[in-house]
């Protein structure tokens, strides 16, 4: 049995196909379009997914969507009554976009030759956001019981949903509606912080260790806290009721209003202009808005383990892409088990939509927990040979022994490696897939990363690839972090073998590489390791202001764009020089 998941109409637009319930290929849209986060019907990535497997659309059973327009509608009516301020471009907004889900049928017809309408209009299954969120978490666990949390800006009217997971079933038990949500709150201050494009709100994580949280108490008027667990926006300081917070406009870009009000401006200043020079009040800001979001995100977990009693947790969601909170969690609340899938954003919506379905709404068995993230794009050797000796770019192809030996020798003398290895990852987070990696014993790595390739803020950090089985020897926390959705502190002793992956904070975003997982990328940290003592490799994902590359044409054109010193595709190697 064949099920289609779809994150459309929404950012981050995914496809992700299972087959009797195994998740067997997934990946986001944007790696297509070549536009970040794009938002519109995810065509190629369903064409990816239905050619992966071998089968064509008529041979899908189901097809589930992390969209449900008549969700909470009662609710969303009364709202809008209530605010009349509320734009006539907003309204029609949204109600374009419940007519794009409902019409989902046609957009197959569109796109896809030689399809019944009606047929696939039987074949399509509503499944509310939130929901999708829970299932992307739990299904893919290994957890039989665990509590559940899904948090981010809105979907379906929904900000928050608390639960639990059991076998093949999802329990609500609580929920927060729009316009009260932390994703609201994070935005708003990343805004104001200079950073306006949608998804901009890493860089606030990334500036938070330099700054001193100074204004919590600020923030506690802002965000309430409340009584049962929960929480509530001061919206005397949000202007999320006077219309949409996130716009579509016709290219299917997400751009994100302006979500704050004058009395926000009043409270904090004047906002930082985009080129701003970035002044320790800013720092001490980010700081702020970081350590309270954590205590929100903590608050919400004590009820919860308070309500279920359960030790083990899944979370989803765009909130739970804050791995500085994440990684944290077993230290400030009951929970001592957290599984976070690799797309828990938003692109997740399409495998949790697709989960929810085989699980909950069919009652089919669950399978075995997902520890890969590498259900994207592949190419063999032969199809990357066949490609460069059509762009005229000499090559050298090696054994995998030669290759890593080459490799590892490159980092080791300062160079700078593309690397493109296996299936592309699912998520926004490159694992060792679609990576590019330096030497993490470099002082000067991370300056020398954004003088060759990234060219990024300087105070944004690099990433930890280590062996499954070092962590304990260079972290603080001893876990599994397949997906790099974790931070954690790296130990004192060890910080100065690794300055170009340890963080002002002293902490890393660690990456737990596991030899049956990703056995290339596992061999190469192996033989940098068996060199240098050090099990560890710097990662950063392969692209330049763009989504992460897709293939090896994109892979030789941010190539030839930047700097990089070597060139990796599978067991190819070009050089720089070669480059012809």
């Amino acid at each position: 049995m064949y099920i289609l998941g779809l994150n459309a109409y929404h950012a981050d637009s995914s496809a992700a196909l299972l087959k009797d319930g195994v998740l067997i290929a997934a990946i986001e849209e944007e790696r297509f379009r070549r536009v970040k986060h794009w938002a519109g019907f995810p065509s190629e990535a369903i064409r990816f997914c239905l050619r992966d497997a071998g089968i064509t659309l008529d041979q899908v059973d189901h097809i589930a969507i992390g969209r449900d327009p008549k969700a909470k509608i009662l609710k969303k009516v009364l709202f809008a009554a209530s605010h009349p301020q509320i734009g006539l471009s907003a309204l029609r907004n949204r109600l374009l976009n419940a007519k794009q889900i409902a019409s989902l049928s046609k957009e197959f017809t569109n796109h896809f030759s030689f399809v019944n309408e009606e047929e696939i209009k039987s074949k399509i299954h509503n499944v509310e956001h939130h929901r999708a969120h829970l299932a992307s978490a739990f299904f893919a666990s290994s957890f039989e019981e665990t509590a559940l949390l899904s948090i981010d800006g809105s979907g379906d009217f929904t900000t928050t949903m608390l639960g639990v997971g059991k076998g093949t079933n999802i329990e609500v038990l609580d929920s927060i509606d729009f316009p009260h949500s932390i994703g609201v709150f994070y935005s708003a201050f990343t805004q104001y912080l200079g950073f306006p494009h949608y998804g901009d709100e890493y860089k606030v994580m990334g500036l938070a260790p330099y700054g001193k949280p100074l204004h919590v108490d600020k923030l506690k008027d802002i965000v309430r806290l409340t009584d049962d667990g929960l929480f509530k926006l001061n919206l005397a300081y949000f202007s999320v009721t006077s219309g949409n917070v996130i716009s579509y406009g016709d290219d299917h870009i997400p751009m994100v209003n302006k979500l704050y009000t004058n009395k926000f401006a009043e409270l904090f200043g004047p906002e930082r202009k985009k080129n701003e020079e970035l002044s320790q009040y800013h720092k001490d800001l980010a700081a702020s808005v970081q350590a309270y979001t954590e205590q929100i995100i903590f608050h919400l977990l004590q009820g919860l383990a308070d309500r279920t009693k359960l030790t083990s947790l899944c979370i989803a969601g765009g909130v739970a892409q804050n791995s500085v909170a994440n990684g944290k969690i077993t230290r400030n609340t009951p929970f001592t088990k957290v599984y976070i899938p690799s797309a828990g954003h938003d692109a997740g919506i399409s495998m949790g939509a697709a989960l929810y379905v085989h699980n909950q709404m069919l009652g089919m068995p669950r399978v075995p927990s997902i520890r890969s993230a590498y259900t994207g794009s592949w190419y063999s050797n032969e199809d990357i040979e066949l490609f460069l000796t059509g762009e005229g770019v000499s090559f050298k192809r090696y054994d995998d022994d030669a290759l890593f030996d080459r490799v590892s020798d490159a980092l080791i003398n300062g160079g700078v490696v593309g690397w493109f290895n296996g299936r592309a990852e699912f998520g926004p987070r490159a694992l060792g897939g679609r990576s590019i990696l330096a030497d993490p014993r470099r002082q000067d790595a991370k300056e020398l990363l954004n003088a060759k390739v990234k060219r990024r803020e300087s105070f944004r950090p690099f990433a930890p690839s280590i062996l499954a089985e070092q962590v304990d020897a260079f972290f603080e926390v001893n876990d599994s972090v397949p997906f790099m959705e974790k931070v954690f502190p790296i130990r004192k002793d060890k910080q100065h073998l690794i300055p170009a992956v340890t963080h002002v904070d002293g902490t890393g975003r660690l990456q737990s590489v596991e030899k049956d997982t990703n056995p290339r990328y596992y061999n190469l940290i192996n033989a940098f390791f068996k060199k240098t003592g050090v099990p560890i490799l710097l990662n950063t994902s392969f692209n330049e202001n763009e989504p992460i590359v897709n293939s090896p044409i994109e892979a030789l054109d941010c190539f030839r764009r930047t700097h990089m010193d070597i060139l990796v595709l599978e067991n190819i190697i070009v050089e720089r020089n070669h480059l012809g």
